[in-house]
């Protein structure tokens, strides 16, 4: 932790009470013009933290969610930093940093303005009411954002031309270059710009989220009442982030943004202009849809009225350069109710997202290292390659291990089906899809082959509502029976049931998985998914969609544990179940890998099984709420977070069981949105063979040393490093390895917690 940065004194020091800096006596400390120009926008408006703020903070047996949430992204960034990663690696991974951070803006900080504007009551699970908490989340996000800026001048911006390309300024192009700039400006640009002038004749415009919005002051000494006046220019978001000028020996990338100055006197004639400035707004975007009382075509409508309001929301964020016009501020500040903290000094380039342009640009898509070819599945016999299928899957289950294992297996079975006559029916629940995606074409394909196919699709699913309507209708026009969702409920599982008649009887082939029906993200998100005929998943899952698009309420499930009705109440059962294990001197063991961990009640669950002697590790890739390590409340829990290559995805959860381990995978976190508000489920490994597949991979993310980070009791994320004299174990690397059943580690439970 940067304690300067927060206005302690540095760990060793005996004082540990909060300086109070001025920003002159932060400055001693920090040299960088541009850090300390963010410095004095936080410590202008307050101190940075108050010695009870700091206290609650510290004294608190949880972490804040969103404060570990900025924890998740400075690991992101340090992929953007990692010495062995090329430049366009580097790159890409600050680039998703800026999209993650956008996000965080759109959705959690957007959310904790919808208690700060209404006056409602928010208490952090820090202790810290909504005022202390936002000065604390912002003041955190601007030494971020710091972090991001730095991290491109410093170490990236250096290696450029070394790799032939520069983020290019007008006066670095030739009077031929300029010239092409300029009529690229002429006839695609300029007939799109549209001033909006602010006055009393005018009410303020609104910018969308995410734009790049020039702020040019003008001065008409005419008119003595209102000499100076404010107008605003949007530039135009469906044009690329650059223009790029290529070279011989180099590639300029111009930002869109500078052309717009450069030539922005085109829109202001005959007036004298007092400044330009560029800066992009960050609105709200986290909105809540409720199930409308008559159709589902009102219902799509209703979610199509709050997507526009995402777009309008009350802003949140505002980038700007460090040499604005203090008017401009000014005026934004008050139009739009704003702080000085919600101001981010930008010192160069804005949107790091754009970086992704340059990376996918012709000359450089080569140096992003290929993603190594699939292997083939362990749990898949060597001759069922050569086999149909549907023949295959009634001796044996397949466990897919995604990226690792390809999709294929899945895109196959689903495409067959849509063609096969003995196939009758297809059901299933899609979350996120990739566009032009086989999946869909599949389905679409199957109803017009006239088979009986229905489709849960969630259209509240974040980001992705427009395409999920658009491509919902697209099935319901083949024939599809189209659910929108289960009311105020997202559908979060992810599972599929194909019925297909053979001679003699009829089977049934279920999916299920952790990660969504998306060909994309599945090549490197890290999922685990279950293709089986079981008739007992097969009960489970038919049970399960009888539920979701009718109205029954279901029997006990076998295999399968379901949100909101008692997942949570599940997981507590058998966490309680390794604790009286613990007390009665049997082992016992926990280990749960997730994508976040926030739910209070089982982190006060774990804590009580963590007293009672159980050993518990936990593998969170992002959010962790519980403190692990506290002398008498949870010395016996470790927490790493993988991050590297791969967004790992996948959910297992392990329970020693006396010996006899219960392994479930599935869709759901632990949160309370997981248990709560969302329909999810988890399912068994029931199968011996891929149990051990499933317990080998915890043991492979636990053994890692090059992607792992521990957690500490203090909140902070420590680098794993390998033993000296060891190589490091990349669990994003060793899985490829694995070609056979017989490379499985089948270890015992004292080797997991070893």
């Amino acid at each position: 932790m940067d304690w300067i940065r927060l206005g302690f004194s540095p760990p060793n020091s005996p004082n540990l009470t909060p300086n109070y800096m001025n920003p002159s006596e932060l400055n001693q400390y920090i040299t960088d013009p541009f850090v300390q120009l963010g410095e004095k926008v936080i410590t202008s408006v307050r101190g940075i933290f108050s010695v009870k703020t700091n206290n609650l903070i510290r004294q608190s047996d949880y972490f804040s969610r969103d404060l570990s949430w900025l924890q998740f992204n400075y690991r992101v960034l340090d992929q953007a930093k990692a010495q062995h990663r090329n430049l366009f690696e580097r790159m890409r991974f600050l680039a998703i940093t800026a999209s993650n951070f956008d996000e965080f803006f759109m959705i959690r900080v957007g959310s904790l303005y919808n208690y700060l504007d209404y006056n409602k009551v928010r208490v952090d699970y820090s202790g810290l009411r909504e005022k202390p908490f936002k000065a604390t989340l912002l003041a955190e996000c601007q030494a971020f954002y710091r972090s991001q800026y730095t991290t491109f001048q410093q170490e990236l911006q250096p290696m450029f031309a070394d790799h032939g390309l520069s983020i290019a300024k007008i006066e670095d192009l030739t009077e031929q270059e300029r010239e092409s700039a300029f009529l690229y400006f002429k006839k695609t640009i300029y007939p799109m710009l549209t001033p909006m002038l602010l006055d009393a004749y005018h009410t303020f415009p609104v910018i969308v989220s995410k734009a790049m919005t020039v702020g040019v002051i003008t001065q008409n000494k005419e008119d003595s009442k209102n000499p100076r006046r404010l107008t605003l220019v949007q530039v135009p978001q469906n044009l690329p982030r650059f223009y790029v000028v290529e070279r011989q020996e180099e590639v300029l990338f111009l930002p869109i943004e500078q052309i717009v100055v450069w030539q922005i006197d085109k829109l202001f004639r005959n007036v004298e202009i007092i400044s330009v400035d560029v800066f992009r707004t960050m609105r709200n975007g986290d909105i809540s849809i409720e199930e409308a009382d008559d159709t589902d075509s009102d219902f799509v409508e209703e979610v199509k009225r709050k997507l526009s309001g995402r777009r309008t929301g009350r802003v949140v964020r505002v980038e700007i350069g460090a040499e604005h016009n203090p008017y401009l501020l000014k005026t934004l500040k008050e139009r739009w109710d704003l702080e000085a903290d919600n101001f981010f000094i930008t010192p160069s380039l804005i949107d790091f997202t754009g970086l992704n342009q340059i990376v996918s640009h012709k000359d450089f898509q080569s140096e992003i290292p290929p993603m190594p070819a699939p292997i083939r599945p362990l749990s898949e016999s060597n001759e069922a390659s050569n086999k149909d299928l549907f023949e295959t899957l009634k001796q044996r289950d397949l466990l897919l291990h995604h990226p690792y294992n390809s999709l294929e297996p899945l895109l196959h079975l689903l495409e067959a089906a849509a063609e096969d006559p003995h196939v009758l029916s297809i059901k299933m629940t899609i979350y996120r899809t990739a566009r032009e995606s086989r999946i869909i074409n599949a389905l679409q394909r199957a109803a017009e082959n006239g088979k009986h196919v229905s489709v849960l699709f969630e259209v509240k699913a974040r980001f992705d509502e427009e395409n999920n309507i658009r491509e919902a209708k697209r099935l319901q026009k083949a024939g599809c029976f189209v659910i929108y969702g289960v009311g105020a409920l997202k559908t979060h599982c992810k599972m599929m049931l194909i019925v297909r008649k053979d001679e003699d009887r009829v089977t049934r082939y279920v999916h299920l998985s952790s990660g969504n029906y998306n060909e994309v993200t599945s090549r490197f998100y890290t999922d685990i998914s279950l293709i089986t005929t079981n008739d007992i998943y097969a009960n489970d899952v038919s049970e399960f969609f009888n539920v979701i698009t009718g109205h029954s309420l279901p029997d006990q499930y076998h295999y399968l544990i379901t949100a909101p009705r008692e997942l949570r109440n599940g997981l507590v059962k058998l966490i309680r179940q390794e604790a009286e294990n613990a007390t009665q001197g049997k082992p016992a063991g926990i280990i749960i890998k997730v994508n976040s961990l926030e739910d209070k009640e089982t982190i006060d669950e774990l804590y009580k099984a963590s007293q009672a002697g159980v050993r518990i590790q936990l593998i969170v890739r992002g959010i962790c709420c519980l403190r692990p390590g506290r002398k008498g409340l949870s010395e016996n829990i470790t927490v790493r977070s993988i991050v590297g290559d791969y967004l790992e995805h996948a959910r297992i959860y392990y329970f020693h069981n006396g010996g006899q381990p219960k392994v479930y995978g599935g869709s759901a976190d632990m949160m309370n949105r997981s248990f709560d508000r969302r329909i999810e489920s988890l399912f068994l490994i029931a199968d011996p063979r891929l149990q051990g597949e499933c317990i080998n991979m915890l043991l492979f993310n636990i053994k890692d040393t090059a992607n792992s980070y521990i957690l500490t009791e203090e909140g902070e994320y420590n680098k794993c490093n390998p033993k000296e004299g060891e190589e490091p174990f990349n669990t994003h690397k060793e899985f490829y390895q694995l070609v056979s059943e017989a490379q499985v580690e089948h270890v015992r439970a004292d080797q997991l917690f070893a």
